[in-house]
Parts: C-alpha cells; sequence; structure tokens
C-alpha cells in the first residue's frame, strides 16, 4: 500500500500533545501557536489510525479484553471539533480540514454538515458552540473544544461529556486564555492531577525560543509590531499581555461590567455568601427554552444586593421545568420577577407562562419594560453594592465577564449594542434584578382582611338597640286620631319593656 502523506509538520510543543494517550488535555497557548492546526490533525490522525486508537482505549481500560475492543470498532468513529460559533466553525477551520484529508483517498466532504468521512469508516466533524443542544446524543469518540475560553462553560459538563463515555473519548480543552474563566480554571485543575491529564502552558517566549521555521520569524516581527501599538496607544498592555503572554488580567473587550467585577473583586464582594435565613430570597427570570432559560435567586438588606445562586435550564426546558427547580431548592421565597414576554400565549396550549406559574401556586410580578441601554445603565450603578457567591454563581461570573458590545466591522469600533450570545441570558437577569431591587423588600405576606364594619345606624348592627320609642298609653296615634294625647312621647328601657 502505497505511503499518503499529509502535508503537516507539528510544532515543537505539540509533539508530546499528540503523543499523550490520556484521556483529558488541557492546552493554554498564546496567539498564533497554531492550536487549530494541531487539532484538526490530531482529530484526523484518530479518525485515520485505527491500531493508535485500540492502543489508546487499552491504556485507558487496561481489563477490556480483545473480542471487547473488536465489537467496539465494529461502530462509526465519529471525532468532532468545535468552535465559539458554527461561522467560525466554517471559515477557520473547515477549508483547513478538507485541505490536510485531500492527500488521503476515498474521503467523503459533506459541505453542509462540515463532515470529512474517511474511507476506514473514521468522520472527523466541526461544529458551533452557539448551538450546544445540536450536539446532544451523539456518541464522540473525541472532542475538541477550539478556544474553548470563549465557550459557554457548561458545553462539557452538562452536554457533552456523556458523548464520550462509550468509547472512553478523549476530550481537549485548548485556547488563548480571557481571564480567569473556564479554559484557566481547567489548566489549574489539571496541574493538580498529572496522572490523568496531559497540561500545556506557553507563552511567546518559549515559542521564540524553541520552535523554528518562517512562521515563528514572522511572529517574532508581530510580536514586536504590537508592542509598537502599545506604545502608540492603540493597544492597552492588558490586551498585549492577554494574547502573548497568557495574563489573566485582561477584560474582554468592549465588555460591559469589566471595571465593576474588578472592583468587586477588589473589595472582595466575589466569595462565599450564604443563604440567609432571616431574609426572604427573590428570583428573577430570563425566559426561554433550555440554556437561553436562566433565573437568579437574590436577597436583599438595607441598601446590598446578593446574588447567591443562579439555575440555567438544558435541553428543552420550559418554565415549569424551572418553577419545579425553584420548589426544590431549600429558600424561603418573596417574589418572583418576570419579564413581559412572561404574558405570550403558547401556540399548542394557548396558556400563557404567567397562568403556568399561577396554576402552579406563584404570584407573578413584571418587570418593568425600560431599554436594555438604560437597563446595563442601571445594572452598573448597582454592582457597586452587590455581592455574589462565588461557590454557586461561577457560571454568572464567567458570563457577566464575556458579555460585551458587538462589534462593528465597518466603522472599527464597537456599538453601543450587546452582543447576543450564551452570556446575555445571565445578563438580562443581571439587567432585571437591578430594575426591581426596590421591591425586593423581607415582609410577610399578609392575605387580605376586610375593614370592620362600622355601623352607621342602629338597625345595621344586627341586634336590638338599648333604647326604643314607645307610645302614649292613649291608643291614639295623633291628636287628629282622637281627642289630644295628653303625654308626650316618652323613651323606657328596651330591656325593661
Amino acid at each position: 500500500m502505497a505511503e499518503i502523506v499529509v502535508p503537516y509538520s507539528p510544532r515543537q510543543w505539540a509533539k508530546p500533545f499528540h503523543e499523550t494517550f490520556k484521556r483529558f488535555i488541557a492546552l493554554c497557548l498564546h496567539r498564533r501557536a497554531g492550536k487549530t492546526t494541531a487539532l484538526v490533525n490530531h482529530s484526523q490522525r484518530s479518525a485515520t489510525d485505527e491500531a493508535r486508537e485500540r492502543t489508546r482505549l487499552t491504556y485507558l481500560a487496561p481489563n477490556l479484553t480483545v473480542s471487547e475492543i473488536d465489537d467496539l470498532f465494529k461502530q462509526e468513529r465519529f471525532y468532532g471539533i468545535v468552535l465559539p460559533t458554527y461561522k467560525q466553525a466554517k471559515y477557520v477551520a473547515w477549508d483547513m480540514l478538507k485541505f490536510y484529508a485531500r492527500p488521503i483517498p476515498g474521503i467523503v466532504t459533506n459541505e453542509s454538515d462540515l463532515i470529512v468521512k474517511y474511507p476506514g469508516g473514521g468522520k472527523v466533524g466541526l461544529f458551533g458552540a452557539d448551538n450546544p443542544d445540536s450536539l446532544r446524543g451523539i456518541p464522540f469518540w473525541g472532542l475538541s473544544f477550539d478556544e474553548y475560553s470563549q465557550q459557554p462553560p457548561n458545553i462539557f459538563s452538562e452536554v457533552l461529556s456523556k458523548s464520550l463515555a462509550d468509547h472512553l473519548g478523549y476530550a481537549i480543552f485548548a485556547g488563548t486564555i480571557k481571564g480567569k474563566n473556564q479554559l484557566f480554571r481547567t489548566y489549574k485543575s489539571a496541574e493538580k492531577t498529572p496522572e490523568e491529564w496531559f497540561s500545556l502552558w506557553q507563552d511567546i517566549d518559549v515559542s521564540l525560543k524553541t520552535e523554528v521555521g518562517g512562521t515563528i520569524k514572522l511572529l517574532q516581527i508581530a510580536l514586536e509590531d504590537d508592542r509598537k501599538l502599545v506604545a502608540q496607544g492603540l493597544m492597552t498592555q492588558e490586551e498585549f499581555d492577554q494574547e502573548w503572554y497568557l495574563s489573566p488580567e485582561a477584560a474582554v473587550k468592549g465588555a460591559f461590567y469589566a471595571s465593576q467585577l474588578a472592583l468587586a473583586r477588589k473589595q472582595n464582594r466575589i466569595r462565599l455568601v450564604p443563604y440567609d435565613l432571616a431574609l426572604k430570597v427573590h428570583t428573577v427570570f430570563d425566559l426561554g427554552v433550555g440554556s437561553s432559560l436562566v433565573i437568579g435567586f437574590f436577597q436583599r438588606v438595607g441598601n446590598e444586593v446578593k446574588l447567591i445562586d443562579i439555575w440555567q435550564g438544558s435541553g428543552n426546558d420550559g418554565v415549569v421545568h424551572a418553577l419545579q427547580a425553584i420548589q426544590r431548592k431549600p429558600y424561603i421565597y418573596g417574589k418572583h420577577f418576570f419579564p413581559h414576554d412572561v404574558k405570550a400565549r403558547e401556540e399548542t396550549t394557548g396558556k400563557t407562562r404567567q397562568q403556568y406559574a399561577e396554576d402552579m401556586g406563584f404570584k407573578v410580578d413584571f418587570v418593568p419594560e425600560v431599554s436594555v441601554d438604560n437597563g446595563i445603565d442601571t445594572a452598573q450603578r448597582m454592582f457597586s453594592r452587590l455581592w455574589i457567591n462565588e461557590p454557586e454563581c461561577q457560571i454568572f461570573l464567567d458570563a457577566i465577564a464575556e458579555y460585551h458590545r458587538e462589534w462593528d466591522e465597518k466603522k472599527g469600533d464597537f456599538r453601543d449594542t450587546p452582543y447576543h450570545n450564551w452570556a446575555s441570558h445571565f445578563a438580562d437577569v443581571l439587567r432585571y434584578a437591578a430594575l426591581v431591587e426596590d421591591k425586593m423588600t423581607n415582609e410577610e405576606s399578609k392575605p387580605y382582611i376586610p375593614p370592620p364594619n362600622t355601623p352607621i345606624s342602629e338597625f345595621e348592627t344586627g341586634s336590638l338597640p338599648t333604647q326604643l320609642y314607645q307610645k302614649p298609653s292613649n291608643d291614639s296615634v295623633s291628636e287628629y286620631e282622637g281627642a289630644e294625647s295628653e303625654k308626650p312621647w316618652q323613651w323606657k328601657d328596651a330591656m325593661n319593656l
């Protein structure tokens, strides 16, 4: 059989990565380090090299018999590469995947689904993290998360981790870090468990010392050009340090709450904030389906607002699932705040989500209808008084750090409008909470009791008056009925008649 040559020369950092059999891999590398190229070729080799995959399974599960491994390989092997958006998958990685697959005879490409199928039965597909539920149920043999720091933090733990279970598939988390979010935390966790993880952290200085070739020479020039941009005020030092030196301190460009988050951390308002049994818990909803459905659990005392918990839906979860989740939590509730689209009717049932809530015993309070920019401004002001329970609200913190303005390619500047992605639903909860915080009271709700009846005459009292008029003994009603009355009308004690 003729030798097939794929035109890929791995960089020095990628060689031990390609050789490891460990199931979990964390790669934190500077910008333009060749991450996507390495992930594409790693996936393609896994899809075409059955012998190596057998060795990998034997390494991970040495108790498997040969016949049990043979049974697994009767199935089609599917490897996925997940980028932050489907658009990025198509325009960044699809042409690259086809380029490296082209020398292999017998491949079949599917342009609409971004899948390459190889003659041995394996295939590689590209996906976007902007629709994570579309990946549910696919029995992957391996998954690579490219630019994991820009993806929903729960995409692996809640959506895709179980899809690898049947084949002990590998999971690779790669990218350039953006703050101390999920990629940073994944790497730090990997460092602590080297027996289970392969981990790599490499900034530009290491690459310049260890790599060779024309690409590295060009990176040296690009690095110096960026230093000049910093000196000219066209790039911040934080941005430079993040992209080239993996500094976790830089904020996302155009982030709405960057300074507020930094101040909250400095003032130690992001930490363990326990549930206070003496205070009511108020819920704030952002309505949607599945992962677009988010609830914040707030407490308020004096001028301080505390976010103690967050809940996010999954799959096809709707408002009923959300309300059931509220009921399962051990909180004493105050008010439940919904945006006005809670009044929208379902086409199938004709019922509104408000009706579902009320049928389950929830009183619906409405968030005022305020423009998004005014709501964000209100939330920014409230943030100086906001405490966040970090252990339960990490996904909220990741989302708020990620929530940023939309970039205008034509003008080369940020628009005032937010960029809509997975972080938007958590940011909407924060915005709504800021608009209703004054209504988050701790008063007991009391049943309606009508005021006592104050009679306007003795006939409304329901009992006899203590005194009554009594006619004189003369039977005549008036002087016109007989002789003139000899005695005037007299009062008598009603009890002594």
